[in-house]
């Protein structure tokens, strides 16, 4: 069994987020911040692999300090959240490009049966966060007798 993300309106945002970078809130605010429902305001790439004792995530999240990350296991849903701080550099006299996401992020990927969330690891290194979920020993069946 795999693990499946679970992001439904990832693309929405990232869309939303990338014409907010386009119209700066200095030239134009229309958002207004008490109403905005999203999740997240970027997400981080991630790569899961499978191997016989256990999942690896990898998630590329550079500038992000390790203490600003959240990693909690809920009902089978293995969640990652955190922030970045936007850098606030103004320039008056000439062109600027961003392209690198600021705020905050949030992953959720359902894990399958076999994850054992008690022994679930992560580290952050060089930029990308490595989250081990451990497989479980698979319980074999158990014949019950009924008692006549």
């Amino acid at each position: 069994m795999s693990l499946s993300q679970h992001e439904p309106w990832g693309l929405l945002n990232q869309f939303s987020s990338e014409l907010n970078n386009l119209f700066p809130t200095r030239y134009l605010d229309t958002r207004n911040k008490a109403e905005n429902t999203s999740a997240s305001d970027w997400v981080p790439a991630v790569d899961i692999k499978e191997d016989d004792k256990s999942f690896h995530i990898h998630a590329d999240i550079p500038g992000v300090d390790p203490k600003d990350i959240d990693i909690h296991m809920e009902n089978g849903v293995l969640s990652i959240s955190g922030s970045r701080t936007d850098e606030n550099t103004e320039e008056h006299d000439g062109y600027r490009r961003v392209e690198r996401m600021s705020g905050t992020f949030l992953r959720r990927f359902t894990l399958p049966d076999t994850a054992n969330a008690d022994k679930i690891s992560a580290e952050s290194k060089h930029g990308v966060l490595e989250v081990v979920i451990p497989k479980q020993e698979k319980v074999s069946a158990k014949k019950i007798t009924i008692k006549s």
